[in-house]
């Protein structure tokens, strides 16, 4: 079950610098450019009233390039929204919506420093790799004579004549949906719509994020 959310916004990972806090603390931190999103639809759960899907769109599609964009039935749900068509649109369980009504902009003021949040992204692919790159394995002896290098070695038990799901093997690596959570919020820049988490986040520079903030979180 999807957790529910008390803030959730749609952004982009801008890239890693370090800041000094007051006591002259150097911090890493990433950069993430949250928002502006526009809320494009509303929809209660008829399982538990509490709780509301807000579909936030971010990025807006220029006009000349809508043509190609956008099908029939997307224009006509941006239509019926009266919102400008987004390039993004994802969908949060929201517990409290009083900010979030059809139509509204939500912006990166909406989180204060000291917030913990959740953030998102796709991991950067690595394409095809062995498996001690993929998995970490310590792979075998190094001395001359060895023939098992950086070999995955036994694939496990033979007797079902195939190779078991989830047996380490070489294969894409990279790519997949993965979040951090309890991240620090350390500043909040609303006039350019940044937000500053310590530490990293997935993804590469320009990579879609998600920073969300739990019902049960405070600051």
């Amino acid at each position: 079950m999807a957790a529910k959310l008390a803030k959730a916004i749609l952004g982009r990972k801008l890239g890693m610098t370090q800041i000094f806090a007051e006591d002259g603390e150097a911090l890493p931190v990433t950069l993430l450019e949250a928002g502006p999103c526009v809320v494009v639809q509303r929809r209660p759960r008829a399982n538990d009233p509490s709780v509301v899907g807000v579909q936030l769109g971010f990025d807006e599609i220029p006009e000349e390039k809508r043509r190609r964009l956008l099908n029939k039935p997307m224009e006509g749900h941006f239509k019926q929204a009266g919102v400008s068509p987004q390039r993004h649109l994802r969908e949060f369980r929201l517990v409290d919506t009083e900010d979030f009504a059809v139509g509204k902009e939500v912006r990166a003021d909406i989180f204060a420093v000291g917030d913990k949040v959740d953030v998102s992204g796709t991991s950067k692919g690595k394409g095809f790799a062995g498996a001690m790159k993929r998995h970490g394995f310590h792979g075998g002896p190094a001395s001359h004579g060895s023939m098992s290098h950086r070999r995955p070695a036994s694939s496990g038990s033979t007797d079902a004549a195939r190779v078991f799901k989830g047996t380490k093997k070489p294969g894409h690596m990279g790519a997949v949906r993965r979040t951090v959570k309890g991240l620090t919020i350390v500043r909040v820049e609303t006039e350019k719509n940044l937000v500053l988490v310590k530490g990293a986040v997935p993804g590469p520079k320009g990579g879609l994020v998600e920073i969300t903030q739990l019902a049960s979180a405070g600051g």
